[in-house]
């Protein structure tokens, strides 16, 4: 029986069949995929085994990057998002900028340049992965596109200027000429439209102005989001650790890694913790939808947002509670926090927390990918 992932993108179209010139195939190293020769880069070269790489079903490009991306305001863009719906937050330098996940869910990546530096700013729908790189390679800005390749079901991409294949979910270069580079990261967080709105009133939202005719607002994904379901062409590790496609709050502090299950933060709604040397606190407030729900995404169950930070402030560790309506409050100055890491009022009004690098993933998909991450729980760490 064909998993409903694969008929919902044979009836959008999406699902298509790389033809490769005769001949050609040959040339690939044993085990690639035939998709692979799309790429005019050095094929030989590699990190991974080249069978791991599969067909997502649309070829290169055809799920298109947004490469002119233009902005409209948080009050504009009222007219066609809920307060509800997700979207990709990032601020740098002083500009904060919003990216829908209605929008990006049918485009995945957007090359975009925000106070000057050339981001590239990224959306796997089947491990609910966001992530935000600089997209410069030898001091040159590149853009990336989306391969149509998949590898532990994540998004694989492509830069535009050498056609190597750059892994999503760790921004490592895993096949062509630029095998082995990483990718800089660089800090976003999940939240709603609201929590966007309320913490940038001044911040901008990608337009659905995209040179493309999307069905934006609507999940291509629909019933996806469900912790009983099967990951979408995923042959990888198990992990008997947790449900494959539950949600996990996935932080990363060096070399070291670790799954927050979404099941105990969105209960304790605090978590506090320490990764080697570091100190933090997980925030999981209410307020916002799935992507990967119901059809429409403003009608998906609420699955809540999610912030990772430092907890030294001025020196101070400080330690934080939840005081309901979508804010916390920490007890050493009884200032009131967003799940964005701003103090709202109290002593530390204006304070901004310092952000960890974190994402919300599927299990299955930051377990495949970080196998030796270490599992939070309240009984301890496993």
């Amino acid at each position: 029986m064909q998993h409903p992932l694969f008929l919902a993108l044979v009836s959008m179209g999406l699902w298509a069949l790389v033809v490769v010139p005769n001949g050609q195939a040959q040339s690939l190293p044993a085990g690639a995929p035939p998709a692979l020769q799309q790429f005019d880069t050095d094929h030989s070269a590699h990190n991974i085994d080249l069978a791991t790489l599969r067909s997502g079903g649309p070829p290169k490009d055809g799920i298109p990057s947004v490469d002119a991306p233009s902005f409209v305001s948080v009050g504009a863009a009222e007219d066609w998002i809920a307060p509800e719906e997700p979207v990709i937050a990032f601020e740098h330098d002083g500009v904060a900028r919003a990216y829908p996940l209605q929008i990006l869910t049918h485009h995945e990546i957007v090359n975009d340049r925000v106070a000057g530096t050339p981001v590239a700013v990224t959306f796997c729908p089947l491990c609910y992965s966001a992530l935000v790189f600089e997209r410069t390679l030898d001091g040159e800005a590149v853009e990336f596109g989306v391969s149509g390749l998949l590898r532990n079901s994540d998004l694989v991409m492509y830069d535009r200027k050498t056609e190597t294949l750059w892994q999503q979910l760790t921004g490592t270069a895993v096949v062509g000429d630029l095998t082995g580079q990483t990718l800089e990261q660089l800090p976003s967080q999940i939240v709603s439209f609201r929590q966007f709105e309320e913490a940038h009133p001044d911040g901008e939202v990608l337009s659905r102005d995209t040179g493309h005719s999307r069905p934006y607002g609507r999940n291509p994904y629909a019933g996806y989001d469900d912790i009983d379901s099967k990951p979408f062409a995923y042959d990888g590790p198990t992990d008997d650790r947790l449900p494959p496609m539950e949600k996990v709050v996935a932080v990363s502090v060096g070399d070291r890694h670790k799954a927050y299950p979404h099941s105990t933060t969105e209960e304790q709604r605090v978590v506090h913790d320490t990764i080697g040397d570091q100190s933090l606190a997980v925030f999981h407030a209410p307020g916002t939808v799935s992507a990967l729900d119901a059809a429409r995404i403003e009608n998906s169950k609420e699955t809540g947002s999610t912030g990772v930070f430092d907890r030294q402030v001025d020196g101070r560790t400080l330690h934080f509670a939840y005081a309901g309506d979508g804010r916390f409050r920490d007890e050493e100055t009884g200032s009131t926090w967003t799940v964005t890491g701003t103090a709202l009022d109290g002593p530390l009004e204006g304070t901004q927390l310092d952000r960890l690098q974190h994402g919300d993933y599927f299990a299955f998909a930051w377990l495949a990918f970080r196998p030796d991450a270490a599992l939070y729980d309240d009984r301890g760490d496993s």
